[in-house]
């Protein structure tokens, strides 16, 4: 065999090698706060729109490659979700312009409670006057090009860097609908360098409700999270900080109610990020993503509880009830709603799972547990929000998440029996999928 036989059977067994170390990570940021008064999303005690602005909120995207074909951008928004008349617009001018599949990216909202409206999420909840509506159907249309402008700006910030993953615990999330119920306080942390060893990205996430402010707050804030972002670029410079919620379904801050607790559970979290950061073990980038909707059911309804229901003194119950018969008139009653499921491997044995909706943290837990072989990480609040995603427990046990947040969603009602067990059908579809198996 000659020589440059052999030195070419070398360049060929080194290229795989040489692409795994090709990892690329660009970052950008853009503002989203609201220009003016506008009215604020998650309680429906507000009786007016907000006024003025304590903490900015922003839109990030975090762009991955990792040296072959695999790509992810992962989008973070301070907002109190996106519904899929956002996020599915966006999909489709990104898969346009970059040739983005809709596996290849993932939105992710903080929950806020202190963040304008985002039509049509919630709007049972409000009843805004004309003015109102157009305020707040503005933003959303400017939401979407937000949205696209800093997916673009992240893919051309692509840049030669390094990626790891540690976990850190903080512990002010509470379950809130049992004393010493379950939690998970685990967090998550994606942690991206450049070439030269600068810290250029951190994601991080928590599972827990950013309703530290409550209903009687009127000033648009990130909450906790906002504050933790904003705190660990302080003690990070130059670093971009992406917040991630998880499964906070079912799980709140406490105690709660005044802005100095949303900066204390801010700068605890960034303080725990910013601890384990030295601890972050490398990732063999290795990316493979997969993304599917299924459909949950609802349980069974019938236009005359509706027509009941369109009487009662309850303001949010006979709004919802006007919807659901207007569906019944126009020969569409809601049976089901689509359901977002979505997968990410990092790198062997590491994992992200993003699903849809309020998603208890029940979900996270029995992940975890099914694929105990895997570091995986479980996202609520994913791709798009359309209710509270109990699991069966939650659900045979009634109250707010399992049943009358629905009023609010504006959905027919509580779901059927089989929700966990679709969920976890997809689960392990877009797992196996991205080479994920269960324990």
């Amino acid at each position: 065999m000659s020589r440059i036989m052999v030195s070419m059977l070398f360049v060929l067994a080194m290229m795989p090698l040489a692409q795994a170390r090709q990892v690329r990570v660009g970052v950008a940021k853009v503002e989203i706060t609201p220009p003016g008064p506008i009215w604020l999303s998650g309680y429906a005690a507000r009786t007016k729109p907000s006024e003025g602005v304590a903490h900015k909120l922003f839109a990030k995207a975090l762009a991955i490659e990792d040296g072959g074909r695999g790509r992810l951008i992962v989008v973070t928004t301070d907002l109190i979700g996106l519904p899929r008349s956002v996020t599915e617009p966006v999909s489709a001018s990104l898969a346009k312009q970059y040739g983005l599949d809709r596996s290849r990216l993932l939105f992710n909202s903080s929950h806020t409670h202190a963040g304008p409206v985002v039509t049509p999420n919630l709007m049972t909840m409000y009843f805004l006057t004309e003015e109102q509506k157009r305020a707040v159907n503005v933003y959303r249309d400017q939401l979407v090009e937000h949205l696209n402008t800093v997916v673009g700006a992240a893919l051309r910030d692509l840049a030669p860097a390094k990626l790891s993953i540690a976990h850190g615990t903080v512990g002010f999330s509470h379950n809130r609908r049992t004393k010493g119920g379950p939690v998970d306080q685990d967090v998550p942390t994606i942690v991206a360098h450049t070439s030269d060893g600068k810290l250029k990205a951190v994601l991080f996430g928590y599972a827990c409700h950013n309703t530290t402010l409550g209903g009687d707050y009127y000033q648009v804030s990130g909450d906790y999270a906002g504050y933790a972002q904003t705190e660990l670029e302080r003690l990070q410079p130059g670093v971009t900080a992406l917040f991630l919620l998880l499964c906070g379904g079912d799980q709140n801050p406490n105690p709660r109610g005044a802005v100095a607790h949303a900066e204390e559970y801010g700068k605890a979290l960034a303080s725990e990020v910013n601890r384990v950061l030295p601890a972050a073990k490398p990732l063999a980038l290795d990316l493979r993503t997969a993304f599917q909707i299924t459909e949950l059911a609802f349980a069974p309804h019938t236009r005359e509880q509706f027509e009941s229901e369109s009487k009662d003194e309850n303001k949010f119950k006979a709004s919802r009830a006007r919807e659901m018969l207007r569906a019944y008139d126009e020969r569409r009653p809601i049976r089901r709603t689509p359901y977002p499921v979505q997968a990410v491997r990092f790198a062997k044995g590491v994992a992200l799972l993003a699903l849809g909706g309020e998603v208890v943290v029940d979900y996270s837990l029995r992940a975890k547990k099914e694929y105990a072989d895997t570091d995986l990480i479980v996202a609520g609040y994913s791709n798009d929000v359309m209710c509270y995603i109990p699991s069966l427990r939650v659900l045979r046990e009634g109250g707010y998440e399992g049943e009358t947040s629905m009023i609010y969603y504006g959905q027919p009602g509580k779901f059927s029996e089989e929700v966990e067990e679709t969920v976890f059908r997809s689960v392990r579809q877009v797992l196996s999928q991205v080479g994920v198996k269960s324990k």
